[in-house]
């Protein structure tokens, strides 16, 4: 099972694609990416905090059925500061609006 997911953090977008895994392998994943260490990672889907290392991407509700390369699933990533014990809010850039492009037909 193949599950297409973009990880955004603010301005950052990874697009990675999972097979059945755990949480923390995802974490991995991102931490090969962001030189982030899991434990520094707060993942979230519909701004629900996904924060059980062990469960699966199909017990947090993302199978290959709802995540399609063309549609990937967004998940959240907001990082965890260590030093003071605080984590950043969660915050996804949105994407530019391109102006639209007039189509001009000559009969």
């Amino acid at each position: 099972m193949d599950v297409c997911l973009m990880i955004c953090c603010h301005k950052t977008r990874s697009f990675t694609v999972a097979k059945d895994t755990t949480m923390h392998e995802l974490k991995k994943v991102v931490e090969g990416i962001l030189k982030k260490p899991p434990k520094e990672q707060w993942l979230y889907k519909d701004a629900q905090l996904l924060d059980d290392d062990y469960r699966t991407l199909l017990d947090c509700s993302l199978s290959s059925q709802s995540c399609h390369p063309h549609v990937p699933v967004v998940v959240g990533l907001a990082l965890f500061r260590p030093g003071n014990d605080t984590s950043e809010q969660l915050y996804i850039d949105l994407f530019s609006n391109t102006p639209e492009i007039l189509v001009v037909t000559q009969l």
